[in-house]
């Protein structure tokens, strides 16, 4: 029998790039990151938001720097990359986090046009970033990508067809991506939340949140952001090494529950 090998659960010093990160799971991801030491690459379009996050990491004693960053926009996404990996001097993880609401019935004038942005937005950017950061985690000890999709990509709710395909798409640029890159040492996972208090789901009332809740999930409750985050975290350990290819729920039971 081989000895005990005690392995790393520790990110300090590793860099990571989180994409949408001036609010709800985002932020929540990019705090959680620097508590335990990263240096983190607060990114988003909302300049305001990511300063704020920056001011309270840097606040609690952590690395942190914020970068605008429109993902829809390719060559914006190549400067970023760069820039991060060299302020910090290496990149070692990548959240591809940056998402839109999206709601539309397929006979609407606007579904094309709704499609594209979703497709652009929570799709091909997570390819444009991983593609622009992979010189990057091929030098790192312990490169991790992880995809934020959702149980929309599981199961699917009426008017949401762009939302769901693309998350779909995510699940399956995931699974691709693991195999491919499994020769480097890097990992690539997926994580689907389900119900979670962020900006996009404050437009419902808390009293249809709690009816939802119920109803739906087997904790019975809407999930916080930091419980999405530590699912993230946890997949980015060096521990995590073995760990690839994988679509997580993060849902409170959702996708387990029949009736």
């Amino acid at each position: 029998m081989s000895d005990f090998k005690q392995l790393s659960r520790s990110v300090r010093g590793l860099t990571v790039l989180v994409t949408g990160a001036a609010s709800g799971m985002g932020r929540a991801t990019a705090r959680v990151f620097a508590a335990e030491g990263a240096n983190v690459a607060v990114t988003d379009i909302s300049a305001d938001g990511i300063a704020a996050v920056v001011d309270a990491i840097t606040e609690s004693g952590g690395s942190a720097r914020a970068w605008t960053l429109d993902v829809a926009d390719p060559d914006r996404i190549r400067t970023v990359v760069g820039d991060v990996a060299a302020h910090f001097g290496s990149l070692d993880i990548i959240v591809n986090n940056a998402g839109i609401s999206v709601s539309t019935a397929i006979d609407q004038d606007g579904y094309d046009a709704a499609w594209d942005r979703a497709i652009a937005v929570m799709l091909t950017s997570h390819q444009r970033i991983i593609r622009a950061a992979l010189p990057h985690l091929r030098k790192s000890p312990s490169p991790r990508i992880v995809n934020i999709a959702s149980t929309e990509a599981l199961g699917a709710t009426a008017l949401h067809s762009p939302y769901s395909a693309a998350k779909a798409g995510v699940t399956g640029l995931t699974r691709s991506l693991a195999v491919e890159l499994g020769r480097d040492g890097i990992t690539v996972n997926c994580i689907c939340p389900g119900p979670i208090t962020t900006g996009i789901t404050e437009r419902i009332s808390d009293e249809h949140k709690v009816i939802f809740a119920k109803r739906r999930t087997v904790l019975r409750r809407y999930g916080d952001p930091e419980e999405v985050a530590h699912m993230t975290l946890s997949l980015c350990l060096p521990a995590a090494s073995y760990i690839t290819g994988a679509v997580i729920p993060v849902d409170g039971g959702l996708m387990a529950r029949n009736a």
